[in-house]
């Protein structure tokens, strides 16, 4: 058995459990593992003469914690020196072996770009959270959130990003992309992801975000009219939001307060919609994009909703495996 550090030592021998350490721990049950080494494994490197690469389990958790944390490519190479439960959950040490670099660390990013494998990994975690149990497809709520972008022109081409656009939403001016997705109505997990310019009308992705077999579609007013770009399908209900100037036309009366229930049992199901986009947003610090173009950005955000699916879930996960 290798022997531990002295700070391995005192470290493993504290009381307390930081929040980081619980949240790995809780990932460490819950993201399936064989599924995903199994789908990159067939284009990872493999060992030969030259510099041996490290473990593809690895790299993959590196991959997973630096989206988790939002760590930057030399951020998180210094991370994995400084703080030891990342070491841990990397199956890293100081004094067994080095440390991946900032080179690496984007070279496993740029293999699963190359090969498209982040799509893969949305699916490798919406199949396995089918065989749970917990994604279902009866139903399919609809939404899009704007995700920021730098918009200043004092950069090496003086230029904003050409891939990303400025939109306006009420009274301000967004700059930016921007991420639709498709959630299942019985559990709030993400089951589909497209990507835009902000300027893109929400109304304009609706076919790429259903699944096919859901019976029901729930929208906000921002949808209106979605039924009439799909085509007819027997025993689908459209549930989009009626315009708030439209309801507020409406003469006082029961038919008024009538209109105001309904478009409030409809707001009462659209709200689960709102909480991958809070843990994207809060939990995992994503609102502003972290590379130029819509392709790399798309790439991150398709594993970026993986693991807030996972992060979802890992209640009813931890169930199912403890």
């Amino acid at each position: 058995m290798t022997q531990m550090s002295f700070s391995e030592a005192e470290y493993a021998g504290k009381r307390k459990q930081t929040r980081r350490e619980i949240f790995l721990a809780e990932m460490e049950q819950v993201v399936p593992w064989s599924a995903l080494l199994a789908l990159i494994e067939p284009v990872y490197p493999k060992a030969g003469r030259g510099r041996q690469p490290y473990p593809l389990q690895t790299m993959l958790r590196v991959h997973l914690m630096q989206n988790w944390f939002g760590y930057s490519d030399p951020a998180m190479e210094e991370a994995l020196y400084e703080v030891a439960p990342l070491r841990r959950f990397a199956g890293l040490s100081l004094t067994r072996g080095s440390v991946p670099d900032e080179t690496t660390i984007l070279n496993f990013r740029r293999l699963l770009e190359t090969h498209d494998l982040a799509p893969k990994v949305l699916a490798a975690v919406s199949t396995h959270l089918t065989q749970q149990g917990l994604l279902l497809r009866s139903g399919t709520i609809v939404d899009a959130t704007i995700i920021h972008a730098p918009s200043s022109t004092k950069n090496r081409d003086h230029a904003r990003d050409a891939e990303m656009h400025q939109t306006r939403k009420g009274q301000q001016w967004y700059f930016g992309m921007k991420a639709h997705i498709g959630v299942d109505v019985e559990s709030g997990l993400v089951h589909t992801l497209t990507t835009t310019a902000a300027n893109v009308a929400d109304v304009t992705e609706i076919a790429q975000l259903l699944h096919g077999r859901e019976r029901s579609v729930w929208a906000d007013a921002g949808y209106t009219g979605a039924e009439q770009r799909m085509p007819a399908k027997r025993g689908r209900r459209w549930h989009i939001a009626a315009k708030r100037g439209r309801i507020k036309a409406l003469p006082e009366g029961p038919y008024k307060k009538a209109a105001q229930h309904v478009e409030y049992l409809k707001a009462a199901v659209r709200a689960r919609v709102g909480h991958p986009f809070r843990v994207l947003k809060r939990q995992f610090g994503y609102s502003k994009v972290r590379f130029k173009g819509l392709a790399k950005n798309t790439a991150q955000l398709q594993v970026l909703f993986a693991l807030v699916n996972l992060w979802l879930a890992r209640k009813r996960l931890l169930a199912v495996t403890g």
